[in-house]
């Protein structure tokens, strides 16, 4: 079947003279375009749903009536039987390809007359739009038509209707993905932003030589390659439902609106009233952020919601002494952090800093409350949770989740293991089902407040005390990880010797005291150094938990921000904004002062100590529960709350 559309596509550009993209890319770009379906009116309210509940590959403009030739909306006089070249299908096989419907149909009028039309909008109605934002559009360089790939992901199915969503391929320069974003975020009747930019076996496309529709475009240097939806799942639809007749343009050979390219149609279906569209809203333009390395995979998010984030960083970062130990801190760790950990599906998450060694049990109080408050959020969204921890702590720690679910912290127990080095295979096979490393447990390691590896193979507290008879070996899991595809990692610290702050060791050694001695010597892919530095006549002050409290929020925001829902969603599905009920759980599930403080309870009550005291008392490295801890829960409380009405 494929080369049967492959070979009608070829006999059409025989015919015409030209290559299709020659038309649909190449001139005539000052007009929209548009992608044409015809079925039978028995399956039309199934199509509009269907289109309805996949808006970014089918964004559909106007839906005519049975047996209507003209659509008025988008070309006055227009008769849809001779405007383009068709693809004739019967009983879901494409059986030959034509450039007038007008002889088919006069042989079989009595079916026209029960035909209905759809128009689509197209991504070539933008591609002018990106050359005038000074973005390359190379399928046009090249005199090609655009590739288009089916991907393993499946549409939302409406009746009858149910098959994989097409994508087109654009490269795009590295340096100029937010232009592209922004540009085609602005049409999102000619399918919107991206649905995904980065390694295309993330959709399920194994071979970009050879796409299933249209022609290989090549990538030049500095390319990535951008993926939207596109109409030709329209197609795919047609194929997977078998109706006894149907038609639909020829790839890459669109139906000419007279609606010029530098305005947004508004949809009109004559016989529907609803319409998944609204104007865009300049807030919700997304921005795009590089999440993963390996896999190649970048991600969006509105900039509403990126300027939320961004203000709990500044709150868990704060350096009002200006005393220059803020070097430590990178923009939008915390951010990019998020954004892993919302594409993950499952986690594991390590605390645990054995500061007191003179103590049974020798943990701090900064660390487990942050791990929960990640672990709590990233379970109401749905994800896989697991805790790693120390052999010596293992009864422990099972005691302390239980009670965490017993006093209503936890909503269930959260799956708590151990990790020993019995070989050098040891971290692979406990990552990686079978050693395999195309079959990965988890797709994001989260380290907070976990002591960390030094340069010399021991593990210090802030002291400079070896404190290493007490930790097992976790970090082997993080280095492990950089060379696994599909994992990637966070660490969060205070001081510099937390696992994951190899990333900044060498300013870790000038700054902090120790520095040289305790700087851990492993990495994280993001990290987050959590510094608030108290009056002047006292030291810094930073706390691990605050970092894990904004990952939570951060989370949250991520998960109310249509944009980045839709790009999770690969456009597909009617609403990006969560339920009532759902908002609701999600908001139940963040940090709060009465959690924290109830969760900080058990820990004394189990004599886990402050960090920098010793103290068994209510308060995580020498800053008390009230008001330190509950001021800065509220303020990230805030942040996170003020919007979720709308968009965050």
């Amino acid at each position: 079947m494929l080369a049967a559309v492959r070979a009608a596509q070829h006999s059409l550009r025989n015919l015409r003279g030209i290559s299709d993209s020659a038309l649909a890319s190449g001139k005539n770009t000052r007009f929209q375009q548009a992608n044409v379906v015809i079925l039978p009116n028995h399956l039309a309210k199934d199509f509009e749903g269907f289109c309805y509940n996949n808006p970014a590959p089918l964004p559909l403009l106007y839906r005519s009536q049975s047996g209507e030739t003209s659509c008025p909306p988008l070309a006055r006089h227009a008769d849809i039987r001779d405007s383009i070249h068709y693809c004739v299908y019967e009983e879901g096989h494409l059986v030959k390809t034509v450039s007038s419907l007008e002889s088919y149909t006069s042989q079989l009028s009595h079916q026209w007359s029960d035909m209905v039309c759809f128009y689509l909008g197209c991504s070539f109605g933008f591609e002018s739009r990106l050359k005038k934002a000074g973005v390359p559009v190379r399928n046009v360089e090249q005199g090609r038509n655009i590739s288009m790939y089916r991907t393993a992901v499946p549409c939302i199915p409406v009746g009858v209707f149910s098959c994989p969503l097409v994508v087109t391929m654009r490269p795009i320069p590295a340096g100029m993905l937010n232009a592209a974003v922004e540009v085609t975020d602005l049409n999102p009747l000619a399918h919107g932003a991206p649905v995904h930019i980065g390694d295309p076996a993330l959709l399920g496309i194994q071979d970009l030589s050879r796409p299933d529709y249209g022609e290989r475009v090549e990538l030049q240097p500095g390319d990535v390659t951008v993926f939207w939806a596109c109409g030709v799942t329209a197609i795919e639809a047609i194929l997977s439902s078998k109706p006894a007749l149907a038609f639909s343009h020829s790839p890459g050979c669109m139906f000419l609106t007279d609606i010029p390219d530098s305005s947004v149609p508004i949809t009109c279906s004559s016989e529907s009233a609803a319409s998944p569209y609204t104007k865009p809203n300049s807030e919700l333009i997304p921005i795009c952020f590089l999440v993963s390395h390996n896999p190649l995979l970048y991600s969006l998010a509105s900039q509403k919601a990126v300027a939320r984030i961004r203000e709990l960083e500044m709150i868990i970062g704060e350096d009002p002494g200006q005393r220059g130990i803020r070097a430590l801190l990178v923009q939008d760790e915390l951010l990019h952090s998020c954004l892993a950990l919302s594409h993950s599906s499952s986690v594991a998450i390590t605390t645990g800093f054995p500061t007191h060694y003179m103590h049974s049990p020798p943990d701090e109080t900064d660390g487990p409350p942050g791990a929960i408050a990640i672990a709590t959020m990233l379970l109401a969204l749905g994800k896989q949770v697991t805790m790693v921890t120390d052999r010596r702590a293992l009864e422990m720690n099972q005691a302390i989740i239980a009670e965490a679910v017993k006093t209503g912290v936890l909503k269930t127990a959260i799956p708590l293991i151990t990790f020993e080095d019995s070989g050098p295979d040891s971290a692979l096979h406990f990552l990686c089902h079978h050693g395999d490393q195309s079959k990965p447990r988890y797709d994001h390691l989260v380290a907070i407040e976990r002591s960390g590896r030094a340069g010399d193979g021991n593990y210090y507290n802030m002291r400079g005390i070896n404190i290493k008879h007490l930790v097992d070996p976790i970090d082997n899991l993080f280095i492990a990880a950089q060379d696994i595809p599909g994992i990637t990692t966070t660490g969060i610290g205070d001081g510099g010797n937390e696992l994951g702050m190899g990333k900044v060791k060498e300013k870790v050694k000038s700054l902090m005291p120790n520095g040289s001695l305790i700087a851990c010597d492993v990495p994280c892919l993001w990290f987050l150094f959590v510094l608030t530095l108290t009056p002047p006549c006292l030291p810094p002050a930073g706390v691990s938990n605050w970092g894990g409290y904004a990952v939570a929020c951060g989370l949250h925001l991520l998960h109310t921000c249509p944009s980045h829902q839709r790009y999770l969603k690969k456009g597909l599905g009617m609403e990006y904004t969560p339920a009532r009920e759902q908002l609701q759980d999600w908001t139940a599930n963040l940090p709060s002062v009465d959690k924290e403080e109830s969760f900080l309870s058990t820990l004394v009550r189990f004599g886990i100590r402050s960090g920098k005291t010793g103290h068994l008392a209510m308060e995580v490295d020498g800053l008390t529960f009230h008001p330190t801890h509950s001021d800065i829960i509220t303020r990230l409380l805030e942040v996170t709350l003020g919007s979720t009405s709308q968009d965050p």
